[in-house]
């Protein structure tokens, strides 16, 4: 049977924003990879087969929903909030058309025909035109907020290192004068360049280095860690456990249990613990992130449609922040905030807990940011890049900007 893959959504699509907001769930980074990327490697899915799924109006052209072709047997939408593994793998080849698995009354998978395929990409998902069945739990991951990213990345890095057979490092690739503890869990991709001094730990778990990455002299990292294509760890930069740093960014400082999606920088020295970064996030020097409170209670978000803040009941939260967000020199972030994309903050006090998209923040006052001044900041940050910024992505923004209130 010749199938394609569709990812879709569910009722918990706004936990994840503001992430979700300029992107679809199964292009979230945890780990290693995104969630769609994870489930290419246990589908055994070729490179050469698009990955997507129905596309949220405002998404369209920068995610493109599949293309049905005429020699596709069938259909196999996905929900991506459900990390695979070898024993869902086993459940869902097992599906013939018209059948799908649930956990609980969520739906995790199903097999349809492309004319099914189609009515639900039309009019939505229609369980009761298939039957299901409930998962076996064993070893189910199940992602419901987006916290959730950055408390299961350590032991992602592993699983996406043994999902995609990495091979542990070769000498060729490094400098004289640097340190590997448990060089056996190290696993450095072609062309990375490790300098002199630098100290890689992987005691408490693996790390992964990119192709063409570049880890500074006297920087340390510790595992599980993983550092993105053609990222840069700066000099005496100290990377901690659980962290990732997606492709094409540039970190220093103190980072611990963070995750940088792409395209991100925190460039200098300050603090960033227990976080999510979107794409093309701009960190000032020395701009720190607070993660526990100073009672050691839980930590309280704002929940992003109703504004309403709500007790996370976790100790540890520090920032979640979309795309384009900028911060100023000296920053302060408190314990729990939420930042909206392309947002530029710029204060010597803490801004607002919750700041929604397209906001201009000085202390506790918040103004819009003119939408064309944002464009023309985002299209030199992207061109330093060599990446365009396209009509459709400029679409996007624009549908975003619309649909802020402030």
């Amino acid at each position: 049977m010749k199938l394609q893959y569709s990812f879709f959504e569910d009722h918990c699509l706004e936990n994840f924003h503001p992430l979700t907001l300029t992107r679809p769930v199964y292009d979230l980074r945890v780990g290693i990879y995104t969630l769609a990327e994870k489930w290419a490697f246990v589908l055994g899915i070729p490179e050469s087969v698009p990955l997507c799924g129905p596309t949220r109006q405002h998404l369209r052209g920068v995610f493109d929903p599949p293309s049905i072709h005429k020699d596709h047997d069938a259909v196999l939408w996905i929900n991506p909030r459900f990390l695979p593994n070898v024993h869902l793998k086993e459940q869902i080849d097992e599906l013939e058309i018209s059948q799908g698995l649930t956990s609980g009354s969520v739906l995790v998978a199903a097999l349809v025909s492309t004319e099914m395929h189609k009515e639900w990409c039309k009019n939505g998902i229609d369980e009761e035109s298939i039957t299901t069945q409930q998962i076996s739990s064993e070893g189910s991951v199940i992602l419901k907020n987006i916290w959730e990213l950055f408390q299961i990345n350590g032991s992602e890095i592993r699983e996406d290192i043994r999902r995609s057979g990495k091979i542990a490092y070769g000498d060729e690739k490094i400098y004289p004068n640097t340190l590997f503890v448990k060089p056996e869990q190290i696993y450095i991709d072609e062309d990375a360049v490790i300098e002199p001094g630098a100290m890689l730990i992987a005691e408490k778990g693996p790390i992964y280095i990119g192709k063409n990455a570049q880890i500074m002299a006297n920087s340390v990292v510790r595992g599980p860690s993983s550092i993105g294509e053609k990222s840069v760890v700066k000099m005496g930069a100290k990377i901690y456990e659980d962290t990732t740093i997606g492709p094409v960014c540039k970190v220093g400082g103190e980072i611990s249990n963070v995750i940088f999606h792409s395209y991100s920088n925190k460039a200098h020295d300050g603090y960033a613990g227990n976080s999510v970064f979107g794409q093309w996030v701009n960190l000032g020097a020395d701009t720190n992130t607070s993660n526990l409170k100073n009672n050691y209670g839980t930590v309280k978000v704002t929940e992003w449609t109703s504004g309403k803040e709500i007790d996370s009941g976790q100790q540890f939260i520090g920032t979640i922040m979309g795309d384009h967000s900028k911060t100023g020199i000296n920053s302060m972030l408190n314990t729990g905030t939420l930042c909206g994309v392309c947002c530029n903050l710029f204060s010597d006090g803490y801004p607002p807990k919750f700041i929604p998209s397209f906001s201009w923040v000085s202390g506790q006052n918040i103004v819009p940011y003119h939408f064309e001044k944002a464009i023309d900041a985002m299209e030199k940050m992207m061109d330093r890049r060599n990446v365009k910024l396209t009509p459709s992505y400029k679409k996007m923004m624009q549908a975003l900007f619309d649909s802020t209130s402030f």
